[in-house]
């Protein structure tokens, strides 16, 4: 589904220092594919993810998705692929406060051309354990609550490819344990996905994983097994 071919990214500073965030990075990502992607800070993680979102573009080489080469797109063209295509869980839940969970998974069906739009928020919300928190605003929401509904607004446009930065960063012990497991189960029904960590831990649940260190790919390395999926639907978070 993915391909990037000698993908370099670049940046100067204010001061004209160059800095070279990617180099020659090269990397095939099957459809149903749940790919880690680890490092230290600094490694490029951040940088990767967001060209392979489209939320910034590399200096060099080619990104091809489904064949096309989508670095070359317009900025219309790429708002269009990042709504249609991609669905984006940041560290941050980027919610909007005064608004329920179920109105904020459903912010991006109205940048959508869909005829209608019923249904598909609480279809998302069930997805990931939430159909009876539709209406909850973010501040009755746990943290791992809210990363849910985080997720259930990276789904609801059901897009090709799930990208991950760092989702469990602001989170204890069992609500990243559930979120991980919610990543698991979408895999298991053929989701894409591609986590951006620095937790080994959390990598562990991949199948693989893929190591950066400035910026270039040292290691990239199948895992036979994984973490057994659990039903999140039957776990309930600490209020």
């Amino acid at each position: 589904m993915i391909e990037l071919q000698r993908v370099d990214k670049t940046y100067t500073r204010p001061t004209g220092e160059t800095i070279r965030a990617l180099a020659e990075v090269s990397l095939r990502i099957d459809r149903g594919e749940f790919l880690a992607i680890v490092g230290a800070s600094g490694s490029g993680k951040s940088t990767l993810m967001n060209i392979l979102g489209l939320l910034d573009v590399a200096s060099t080489g080619t990104y091809l998705f489904e064949g096309r080469d989508v670095s070359a797109l317009t900025v219309a063209e790429q708002a269009r692929f990042r709504n249609t295509k991609v669905g984006f869980v940041f560290q941050a839940f980027h919610l909007l406060p005064r608004t329920s969970a179920l109105e904020n998974v459903e912010l991006p069906l109205l940048y959508s051309d869909r005829a209608s739009i019923r249904g598909f928020g609480l279809k998302a919300l069930e997805a990931v354990g939430l159909a009876d928190r539709t209406h909850h605003t973010p501040s009755e929401l746990s943290g791992g609550q809210q990363q849910r509904v985080a997720i259930a607004r990276a789904l609801v446009n059901e897009p090709d490819l799930l990208l991950a930065d760092e989702p469990t960063g602001n989170l204890d012990g069992q609500a990243a344990a559930e979120i991980m497991a919610i990543f698991q189960n979408l895999s298991e029904s053929g989701r894409t996905i591609i986590l951006v960590t620095h937790d080994p831990d959390m990598a562990a649940h991949a199948r693989r994983v893929v190591r950066l260190e400035h910026g270039r790919v040292v290691a990239d390395d199948e895992r036979p097994t994984f973490t057994k999926p659990v039903d999140i639907t039957q776990s309930r978070e600490r209020r």
